[in-house]
């Protein structure tokens, strides 16, 4: 399996995103820069250039029209995809970490951090009423007074969200009223990622734990767990196999002080089911900050601290591979 390597960034790739099609990958990077790229054969399409800070993260609606990227610049901007446009710019009073579009592509979630004496917030704004962005007053603002989130994703029908914390909680927050519907705390560390499952009804939690969990969508049921001995900065669940793939490493500032064997900064492939690992992938010279799987399932990425992203296209032979149980 030949990754295609992706150089588009001087700094460590924060997040990356296919579209719903998969044709485009979204790559944000601590260097200011949203790029896009081709999935098929890793051409750079086009930038997003405005922002003036790390971007944290970024999203892209279900019919490729917008992009939205949030900063630590305090801004989270809405792009129009084709042109590379500013369409909107959203100022904040601290970083915004995760973001979000729901199903429809109208409401937009953001969450802010808690630093500088600022709260963290979890924000809506309906992009169908555009007063809302140009007053600076989303319909809902949630102070998580508690302990800040650090990684957030829209639930099944653009319903509610679901929120990973710092402390390892996991929230359900409604888009109605901001209600808080259900919690979980399995997880004794921070939350790294949060990603859902291809049809909604699952998602899966990458946490400084140094596990991976499986989740319900709806009743937060813990359904599986997947050990590992490193923090898992990012977990993906595949759409068509029943895999699931993880990235980790130390925390950046611990990388210098490890051994050099390049191994442990592997992706690394479970078995949804048994919990099994069956496969690693070597190549990133540095934890992987996040991964993801292809919409059709036959594709993965990574995005590393080493500022590459890597699209690695699955051998014929990954397909018949059945895991003796």
């Amino acid at each position: 399996m030949k990754p295609i390597l992706l150089q588009g960034h001087e700094r460590s790739i924060t997040q990356i995103k296919y579209n719903r099609e998969g044709d485009l990958l979204f790559s944000v990077a601590k260097d200011t820069i949203c790029n896009v790229w081709y999935s098929v054969n890793g051409e750079r399409l086009g930038t997003y250039n405005g922002h003036t800070g790390a971007v944290w993260c970024v999203d892209c609606d279900w019919d490729t029209k917008n992009v939205l990227t949030g900063s630590a610049d305090n801004s989270c901007r809405l792009w129009d995809c084709e042109t590379g446009k500013q369409i909107a710019l959203v100022d904040t009073s601290s970083a915004v970490r995760t973001c979000g579009f729901d199903f429809s592509g109208n409401i937009i979630m953001f969450s802010t951090d808690k630093q500088m004496g600022y709260q963290c917030f979890l924000n809506f704004y309906d992009l169908r009423d555009p007063q809302q962005i140009e007053d600076n007053q989303p319909y809902i603002s949630l102070p998580c007074n508690d302990t800040k989130v650090t990684s957030a994703a829209w639930g099944p029908l653009g319903e509610y969200v679901i929120a990973g914390h710092e402390n390892g909680e996991i929230n359900q927050y409604s888009a109605k009223d901001g209600e808080i519907l259900k919690k979980a705390k399995e997880h004794s560390r921070q939350i790294n990622d949060l990603q859902l499952s291809v049809d909604l009804t699952m998602f899966i939690s990458a946490s400084k734990d140094c596990t991976a969990k499986l989740f319900d969508s709806s009743s937060l049921d813990h359904i599986k767990t997947f050990k590992t001995e490193r923090p898992v900065n990012s977990a993906a669940i595949s759409p068509m196999m029943d895999h699931v793939v993880m990235g980790g490493g130390q925390e950046a500032m611990d990388v210098t002080t490890t051994s050099t064997r390049i191994g442990k900064f592997e992706a690394r492939f479970f078995h949804a089911a048994y919990e099994e690992e069956f496969g690693r992938v070597k190549g990133h010279f540095g934890p992987i900050n996040c991964v993801a799987f292809h919409p059709d399932g036959k594709s993965y990425s990574s995005g590393g601290e080493d500022g590459y992203t890597r699209i690695h296209y699955f051998d014929p032979q990954y397909f018949d591979f059945e895991l003796e149980a």
